[in-house]
């Protein structure tokens, strides 16, 4: 492969500008040239315009090492790993893996291979919940944008994940995108230049709430501006509403409709519950991936659809990813017990059946007008859930207004809003717009101002009740509670309790405190609720949770969907039963996830047998959808219309005919919904198995996989790399760290002010370096090659070693006597760079770090080839095994230089070589992907470090 002639400006070529030199990187403009600091981060690169200093800019010449100020030869090791585990630019068949700062398990390639088969990007993944779909999406944007594929990213979803997938962004990607949402955009607008573009355009990549950009005041100018490439997390909560049934998910869906328009935008849509039970929802989505996706019939595809829908939908279950190579994915194991009961007695459960007979009466009075009827089946349906929460839940819904008389909507729209807004506030649907935690008060109000004044007596007398029965402490299901969270702690389990009710939540929160702390002193338990603030001060109030060795958190819902809690909690209990089996696992799927470093985790659902609301969800609802997981491992969605299942079963036990309450809803039991519904749950799983068999992707093989991730490893550094250049790197630079069982305790005292509170280090931290930690090592730091501690000592240990104040600081160069060779041998360590063409796309920089060498023999040198697995192990391992002057390294190391100097053909032979190896992975690549031809051009390869190694007692 020739080597690259040098023009003043190219691309990889060394300059000098502002006393420092610079690597020319690829400019989107003529008119600017793009320069990135030789040896310092990839956030200090500058463009330079030609217009202001191009005269300024000169041509630079890479530094040779100086024998002078020889150094020793075990910091050429140090050297190399600071050297490759700064690469960004990496060579290899995928541009990203430099420029990330988490390590993709093997199975996560495959979408990212799959959105590189096409020619634009229409992909839908719909893996299992705590797979790692945010990561897989990732890694396919960084991958367009590196590649320069797409110029400009929208992430689009609910307004409550918009916060994490800016920090998954940032922390993961090094993608820093604006939040544009109800309370960010008056600022956002303020900072865009007067008569210049729109928000959406002047910020290169944003993440959008999909409920601010439906409205219809915002919709036009979004897609007017909308980015290239567009990734859409929860996309279910975007499908075709079946029959209208919600606005704004109708709303959702015509967005997407309209982004999906323009032929060339690139789209990667994001689900564990594609379908949530109704195919034509499923199919609406799939529309817009490929128009003629919408019109098949998923029960009966042709051999022909279904290879043309798998090249654009990848689906997969746990089993289906835990057993790839390179290393075993580590998925928790749910043990039991799943379920605890605690009874109704004494005044709670005399309150509730008086309560429940109360409501049944109040739905079930003759002559009602349906409208009427409606009001009060919502304010029933409320003031039971609120009685079955918890008293404090209670109180607040009996305590609701009932002297002033509301009038129930009469307008066919004002009821249908209506409709769908109690759905939301009583049932449990998901994606529906965001969590209500509140007591749902309008409801009741508007029940209560319903009825007569006599019924209005008796809510008095219920609220009477619930205050004595809060005041008094007698309640069955808090004190059941106490015991299953005691047993937990005891077992070191560190629990999440989801309650439907903020003010249950609070009440559970400090109940737990009073009950556990005799036994536990240092317990510490706090309510996280939609009362808590923000998304950023419920994350704030969950991490400093997390550094409680007793901790307990209560929540509701507002932290069951996308908040990743594996970190610091193992174990789920469900205070409050939720009536969708949707929600129960979103809840689970907080801890149950890859990254939770227990084995083994706890969900434990919580009822009374004698509530036959919740013993009926449990029968027909939960249990049969975990028995199909237990069995398949398939989770099965939950069908979202708003006469759901739920809606129901609920109706049986208000309407029903049965007088004892203990005998209530077992007629639903019986009934032909709920057995269609069992039927249908069938059905929807095996469905879903043969979906997840069919778009699992086992076409790609796992072996092609790995052999392109040990590749790149070899250039950036493995974990193992990491690992043991920041042990050494500290131990050089005098930070102290002490090795424990399973990871290492680093002193961060010596570290800079500056990086201690960029981490937010304020203690010493508990080092880990392979993902996830180890079981029961609990807040524990995986420390990356992208980490900004990783960055921190490559910088130092690099700018020693260019810049020494003493010669025990140039790590560039250094010889030893070592028992390791039999004769001289030189080894060099090089930097090589590249220009990556492909026909029709503008040119890539790469870089890479090679290892190279000869051994001198009767006045011949015989050269190793590049990487050499004898030279890395000799730079690695190699033991000093005597004594060497100062004189005689230096002369050692003038003589190395010497012979290279004239051996300058054989270092370029070496750069080729590795060129020729690069264009081979981009073709081993290329077989799976398609796409164009790669071309490697090497630039002659700098030399950073030589060691000269000498056998022990002998002059060579």
């Amino acid at each position: 492969m020739p080597s690259v002639e040098k023009s003043k400006y190219e691309v990889g070529s060394l300059v000098l500008l502002r006393g420092r030199e610079w690597v020319v990187i690829p400019s989107d403009g003529s008119d600017v040239i793009r320069l990135r600091p030789l040896s310092g981060r990839e956030e200090e690169t500058i463009g330079v315009h030609t217009l202001l200093e191009e005269n300024h800019v000169k041509p630079a010449t890479f530094p040779e090492p100086d024998p002078s100020t020889a150094g020793d030869f075990i910091g050429g090791k140090l050297l190399r790993n600071a050297a490759r585990l700064s690469l960004r630019s990496g060579a290899g068949p995928f541009r990203s893996l430099g420029r990330i700062s988490v390590r993709p398990r093997p199975y996560q390639f495959v979408p990212l291979i799959m959105a590189l088969r096409l020619n634009t990007v229409r992909l839908f993944i719909a893996d299992d919940v705590g797979i790692g779909k945010t990561i897989e999406a990732g890694m396919i944007v960084k991958e367009m944008l590196d590649r320069g594929e797409a110029k400009r990213l929208c992430v689009l979803c609910p307004p409550h994940l918009c916060e994490q997938w800016q920090a998954e962004l940032a922390e993961k990607f090094h993608i820093h995108a604006a939040v544009i949402r109800t309370s960010t955009i008056a600022k956002l607008e303020r900072s865009v230049p007067i008569g210049s573009s729109s928000v959406y355009r002047h910020y290169p990549h944003t993440i959008v709430s999909i409920d601010f950009a439906k409205g219809d005041r915002r919709r036009f100018q979004f897609l007017a501006d909308c980015a290239d490439l567009v990734v859409v997390d929860e996309v279910h909560s975007a499908a075709q509403p079946r029959f209208g049934s919600s606005k704004e998910q109708q709303q959702r869906h015509e967005l997407l409709r309209e982004v999906a328009k323009d032929p060339t935008r690139q789209i990667v849509f994001l689900s564990a519950t594609p379908h949530s039970g109704v195919e034509d929802s499923f199919l609406s989505l799939l529309g817009l991936l490929k128009e003629e996706f919408g019109r098949l019939d998923l029960k009966n595809l042709s051999e022909t659809q279904r290879r043309n829908l798998a090249k654009h939908l990848v689906q997969r279950r746990r089993g289906d990813v835990a057993k790839w190579p390179l290393g075993e994915t580590p998925f928790p194991t749910r043990v039991p017990p799943f379920e605890e009961t605690y009874p109704l007695t004494d005044e709670y459960g005399i309150l509730y059946r008086d309560v429940l007979e109360f409501t049944r009466e109040t739905v079930q009075t003759p002559g009602l007008r349906e409208n009427r009827r409606r009001v009060r089946y919502w304010a029933a349906l409320a003031l039971l859930r609120c009685l079955m929460s918890s008293p404090a839940a209670a109180l607040k819904a009996f305590e609701s207004r009932t002297d002033d008389v509301i009038p129930a909507p009469e307008d066919d729209q004002a009821v249908a809003a209506t409709e769908e807004l109690r759905t939301r506030e009583i049932f449990d649907p998901t994606g529906e717009g965001g969590v209500l935690d509140s007591v749902p008060e309008p409801a009741i109000e508007l029940g209560n101002a319903d009825l007569g004044s006599a019924d209005r007596t008796k809510l008095r007398e219920f609220g009477k009740r619930a205050k004595a029965i809060l005041d008094s402490g007698k309640d069955p299901k808090i004190e059941k509670t106490a015991q299953i969270v005691r047993g937990m702690i005891e077992s070191n389990y560190h629990p999440v309790i989801f309650c439907r009710f903020v003010a249950t939540a609070k009440y559970v929160a400090d109940q737990l405190r009073d009950r556990l702390k005799t036994k536990f002193p240092s317990i510490h338990v706090i309510a996280v609720t939609g009362e808590t603030g923000d998304d950023e001060a419920r994350e704030e109030a969950v991490k400093s949770l997390g550094e409680s060795e007793k901790r307990v958190l209560v929540a509701t819902d507002c932290l069951s969907e996308g908040v990743n809690l594996q970190g610091s909690f193992d174990a789920v209990l469900h205070y409050d039963l939720p009536w969708n089996p949707n929600r129960l696992e979103q809840r689970d799927g907080r801890v149950d996830r890859f990254g939770q470093p227990k084995k083994e985790i706890r969900s434990v659902v919580l009822f009374s047998p004698d509530n036959p609301i919740d013993r009926v969800v449990l029968q027909v609802l939960i249990r049969k959808v975990r028995e199909i997981y237990s069995s398949l491992g398939i989770r099965v969605s939950f069908a979202s219309d708003t006469e759901s299942v739920a809606q129901a079963l609920v109706k049986s036990v208000l309407e029903g005919e049965a007088k004892d309450a203990s005998q209530l809803g077992f007629e639903f039991v019986e009934s032909e919904t709920a057995k269609g519904f069992m039927l249908g749950l069938e059905l929807d799983a095996k469905r879903e198995e043969e979906s997840r068999t069919r778009f699992a992707q086992h076409s790609i093989q796992p072996a092609e996989v790995a052999q392109e991730i040990e590749a790149t490893d070899s250039v950036l550094g493995d974990p193992d790399a990491v690992r043991n250049f920041v042990l050494n790197a500290a131990q050089r630079l005098g930070i102290n760290v002490t090795p424990k069982e399973k990871y290492s305790l680093l002193d961060i005292s010596p570290l800079p002010e500056e990086l201690r509170q960029k981490l937010g280090w304020l203690k010493p931290i508990k080092m880990v370096f392979d993902s996830p930690p180890p079981q029961d090592v609990e807040n524990a730091v995986v420390i990356g090659r992208n980490h900004l501690l990783t960055v921190h000592l490559s910088e130092k240990i690099t700018g020693m070693a260019f810049r020494p104040k003493a010669a025990e600081d140039n790590f560039r160069c250094g010889a030893a006597y070592t028992s390791a060779v039999k004769s001289r041998t030189v080894i060099l360590m090089l930097r090589v760079r590249y220009i990556l063409s492909r026909r029709g796309q503008p040119e890539q920089f790469a870089e890479e770090v090679v290892t190279a060498g000869y051994k001198a023999e009767g006045g011949n040198l015989t050269w190793h080839t590049a990487n050499d697995p004898d030279l890395l192990s000799l730079l690695e391992s190699a033991e000093v095994s005597g004594n060497i002057t100062k004189n005689e390294k230096q002369e050692r190391l003038r003589r190395a230089l010497e012979e290279v100097e004239t051996k300058k053909p054989e270092l370029q032979r070496i750069a080729e070589s590795r060129a020729d190896e690069l264009e081979g992975a981009h073709d081993r690549l290329r077989e799976q992907i398609g796409g164009r031809t790669v071309k490697a051009k090497a630039y002659p390869p700098d030399i950073l470090g030589i060691y000269v190694l000498l056998p022990s007692g002998a002059a060579q």
